[in-house]
């Protein structure tokens, strides 16, 4: 199937550094039939935005709104400076069927996988993605991709009882992303995560094992018997606070200093590790990185895409949260 994603890749110029597919045409999702009736989605991490575009309007002019008409400026501008930072052309006819895929800066993606500055891409890689390519001499890269990985295991567990079913853990680590986007409400299928972790268990499972090994100090799970356990401990508590990204973690040192006490992030971190609150607060912090990125990447969709395509989308999404109400 690799195959299938690689011949749509060759119509567009190449400078990314990693490319990726993802959703329900490329993996099974429980209420989908068959994978090739879906759209397929991609995302290519590009070095250089601005030189990618003008290459990409000379070859697939037709791809782009009316947007195209202000260049190739307008475009890098328009996707580096709202939103989550992501360029999307949607209902593409290509040779293999309808394609969407986005543009982000490698240097956008670097900083949401390690901060997760908006957990728009950081959170599409909590979940199986097929890896079309990647820059293999990029250690950097490599680096933020699996530091992304533990970031949403460590967030996880904080979120999660002593004892969880295997299942659980992987509808926690999926929803992270899901968590405050307004498209859950509007336009979605009411049982997305589920139906996403139900179908792709073994994605999950090959995704997250050698993370879960390497933590084997504070939680070990038994997939024969499909349930976990971890160290819910004040200092297992810390050490997975200290290891969240940078942006979550601040927003945890906001709440904490509400009272204009000025702690540093040291004591803040100490404290939430006693408390058992700090789940709501960790989720509340998810929520609003997800609220202000989904929305505003939302409203510039109507733009990307142009007004025609944007219902067309729109109606094809509220169309399958319709039928999920009714099952």
């Amino acid at each position: 199937m690799a195959a299938r994603y690689l011949s749509i890749l060759q119509t567009m110029p190449k400078g990314y550094s990693l490319a990726i597919a993802y959703g329900s045409g490329v993996f099974k999702q429980i209420g989908h039939r068959n994978v090739k009736d879906n759209m397929m989605d991609f995302i290519l991490a590009v070095r250089d935005p601005l030189e990618w575009h003008k290459q990409n309007l000379t070859v697939n002019p037709r791809h782009y709104s009316m947007l195209r008409l202000g260049g190739h400026r307008l475009i890098t501008n328009t996707q580096e400076n709202w939103g989550a930072k992501v360029y999307f052309n949607t209902l593409i006819p290509t040779h293999e069927g309808l394609i969407k895929y986005g543009v982000i800066s490698h240097s956008s993606l670097i900083a949401d996988l390690l901060d997760w500055e908006t957990l728009y891409v950081a959170g599409r890689l909590h979940k199986p993605v097929l890896m079309l390519h990647q820059d293999s001499s990029d250690d950097e890269l490599k680096t933020a991709l699996k530091l992304n990985l533990y970031s949403a295991v460590h967030t996880a567990l904080l979120l999660l009882p002593e004892t969880f079913s295997e299942e659980q853990l992987y509808v926690t680590l999926a929803r992270l992303s899901y968590s405050g986007d307004f498209r859950m409400m509007v336009g979605e299928d009411q049982n997305k995560v589920q139906n996403i972790v139900r179908a792709q268990t073994q994605e999950f499972r090959r995704l997250y094992f050698p993370v879960l090994q390497e933590l084997e100090e504070y939680v070990i799970l038994d997939p024969l018997r499909g349930m976990g356990e971890q160290d819910t401990s004040p200092p297992a508590r810390l050490y997975h606070l200290s290891m969240l990204p940078k942006k979550l973690q601040a927003m945890l040192m906001r709440e904490w200093n509400r009272d204009r006490r000025n702690r540093d992030l040291e004591d803040v971190l100490r404290a939430a590790a006693h408390d058992t609150d700090t789940d709501d607060v960790i989720v509340q912090g998810i929520t609003d990185i997800v609220k202000m990125s989904s929305l505003t990447q939302s409203l510039k969709g109507i733009v990307t895409a142009g007004a025609i395509k944007s219902v067309r989308y729109s109606w094809s999404k509220i169309k399958k949260m319709w039928k999920s109400l009714r099952r």
